[in-house]
């Protein structure tokens, strides 16, 4: 059932349509290297929210409370009414938006010709969790979803960007909901107006769903993961990218030799967390996430935490800043970006 901030998306993606011969679509103009955040000057920043809502599973999308959700908007300097520039929507990961992320891949996208929205997952739910354990349980890869596309419908409406050259991303707990996203039966239940992300990126994102319906929107994915990071199991991932390309996506896997999990972050080499890469889920056609050993329903905070609580290991990963794996991320991610974002298709 559509709901009133569907209708209004739909409503602007039709006027955007109707006065597109009037609008300039912007092509970007990706560089590598990417510039040096320290130097950026031409980029302006808006704080923005959207409608949203707290789906614990994907059985509940449609039925859950709504939700205002914050965001930063990073915009080209040349942003405006009837010129119409390409977006990436940024979803943070289990420790929340670091500065490292956001604050640093916006201004660098948004030099580029790419506006770059960073959603704030965790800190517009307070009111559900605050600690790290706390946000694990209760706010899931669902409200990272719901977010995903109330972004979208938010960016649909804005007379600035091109709802048709909008691409999600996200890094590790984020790149798991970056990847769902592409789903068909995740997308049908979310997408505003049927408009779809035109491509997917997942920073080292654990493997650790597979859905039963393997349909897609048809967008790419780009996977990019360190050969070196506890949380991946490469053949795990492998399993995912067949499913999605027999569902109707194209995927590319990128793995960087040596590199560990959040090469793109401020922590020096080290040990931190718990292992979770041996967790297996399945989501079924009705929505339903389920522990693929216990066959239990993830239906909830206290079933979730019994799940996680029996598929982790205590031993913590390595995690670790590397700059010259983060210079080659940058040089595949703006590659990807510059092939979804062509105007000459």
């Amino acid at each position: 059932m559509l709901t009133l901030p569907h209708l209004l998306a739909a409503l602007a993606i039709w006027l955007c349509a109707a006065s597109a011969q009037a609008s300039e679509l912007v092509a970007p103009r990706i560089v590598d290297p990417w510039p040096d955040p320290a130097t950026i000057r031409n980029v302006r920043v808006e704080s923005v929210s959207f409608a949203s809502s707290d789906p614990f599973s994907p059985r509940d999308f449609g039925r859950a409370s709504g939700r205002m959700v914050g965001a930063q908007l990073y915009l080209p300097s040349y942003a405006a009414a009837g010129r119409r520039a390409p977006a990436v929507v940024l979803l943070h990961g289990s420790a929340g938006n670091i500065a490292e992320r956001g604050a640093t891949y916006g201004p660098q996208l948004a030099a580029m010709g790419v506006a770059a929205m960073v959603v704030e997952t965790y800190a517009s739910r307070t009111d559900l969790a605050t600690s790290f354990i706390d946000r694990v349980l209760h706010i899931t890869e669902s409200m990272f979803l719901a977010d995903a596309y109330g972004a979208l419908a938010y960016l649909a409406g804005r007379p600035d960007i091109d709802p048709h050259r909008v691409v999600l991303a996200g890094f590790s707990y984020g790149g798991m909901a970056a990847t769902y996203a592409m789903y068909a039966q995740i997308a049908d239940r979310l997408a505003p107006a049927r408009l779809r992300f035109a491509g997917h990126v997942a920073f080292y994102a654990p493997c650790i769903a597979r859905f039963a319906d393997s349909r897609t929107t048809g967008a790419p994915l780009l996977m990019l993961y360190g050969a070196e990071d506890e949380l991946i199991r490469p053949a795990r991932c492998t399993q995912v990218a067949d499913d999605l390309r027999r569902g109707g996506s194209e995927v590319t896997i990128i793995s960087y030799p040596g590199a560990v999990h959040q090469w793109d972050g401020a922590m020096p080499r080290g040990l931190i967390g718990r292992q979770l890469a041996a967790c297996r889920l399945r989501v079924e056609r009705d929505g339903t996430v389920r522990d693929q050993r216990t066959l239990l329903p993830m239906n909830g905070p206290f079933l979730r935490k019994i799940i996680l609580g029996l598929c982790t290991e205590a031993r913590p990963y390595p995690i670790g800043r590397d700059d010259r794996i983060r210079a080659l991320s940058n040089r595949d991610f703006g590659r990807f970006l510059s092939g979804v974002f062509s105007l000459n298709d």
